[in-house]
């Protein structure tokens, strides 16, 4: 199996649909990547995931790049996406531009921000730079604190259109792919249909070019997952019992022998 690269993720447009994940650690990563795993993101989901916040506000830079060099170590085929998290591009593009450096340096393939018509002169900064971007708009969580809430975005003809330019102009700015969350599944279709690069939803209905679910869900360990999550697995409650099992043994003494 060959690596993914940027040729390769655009070349699967209208060919071969993607399913893609989130990692964060050096185990999962290699059981993704074993497993056929197109596009392993760093997410700064990890906020929520891993470190017990109740957003993605939180995560730090440093906490990125650890977590980026971890899953690289252990991934051969998979593209590793680090994720900028907040407060790593919003204070001007020299300090966007050191952050995403680092995180190719750290070993991530390309990095991804949010934002479409405000962040293109960015994107295209990098782009330019040798870094590559996906990009990602509709309900983007770092503006959480501006929606109100993770709410679906793109309800209303104008707003439906605003996203749609969104994702053109990051398209023209040179990002490779674009993640399109929580938008109306027509939207997300008609993005699709207008983009030349793939689109990668996040519950924005089936015509996407590939989609992301975070690996916590997917597995059935955050059992608080998004209504359009499908849960592959009931790990929770496998590794509850697991766990049960060991205090069970340990205190029964039949563990060890």
């Amino acid at each position: 199996m060959k690596k993914w690269n940027v040729a390769s993720v655009r070349a699967a447009k209208g060919v071969t649909k993607l399913g893609c994940t989130t990692a964060y650690d050096s185990t999962f990563a290699r059981l993704a990547d074993e497993s056929g795993i197109p596009i392993i993101l760093v997410g700064d989901s990890m906020g929520m995931v891993m470190l017990g916040y109740e957003t993605t506000l939180p995560v730090k830079i440093e906490e990125t790049l650890s977590a980026v060099a971890a899953v690289a170590r252990s991934v051969k085929n998979a593209m590793v996406v680090a994720d900028l998290p907040f407060g790593s591009y919003q204070c001007g593009d020299d300090v966007a531009m050191l952050n995403a450096v680092k995180c190719i340096q750290a070993g991530a393939d390309a990095v991804k921000l949010e934002g479409g018509a405000r962040v293109s002169g960015l994107i295209r900064r990098m782009t330019q730079a040798g870094i590559p971007v996906l990009a990602h708009v509709g309900m983007t969580p770092q503006s959480v604190n501006e929606y109100g809430g993770f709410k679906r975005q793109g309800k209303t003809e104008e707003a439906a259109n605003e996203i749609l330019e969104d994702a053109k102009t990051v398209e023209r700015a040179g990002a490779f792919a674009v993640t399109l969350e929580c938008i109306p599944a027509p939207l997300a279709a008609q993005i699709t249909a207008s983009l030349s690069v793939p689109t990668i939803g996040v519950g924005a209905g089936p015509d996407c070019d590939a989609q992301w679910l975070v690996m916590h869900d997917l597995l059935g360990l955050n059992e608080k997952a998004p209504s359009f999550v499908k849960k592959y697995a009931s790990l929770a409650d496998e590794v509850r019992k697991a766990f049960s099992a060991y205090v069970a043994e340990v205190a029964h003494g039949t563990f060890p022998q």
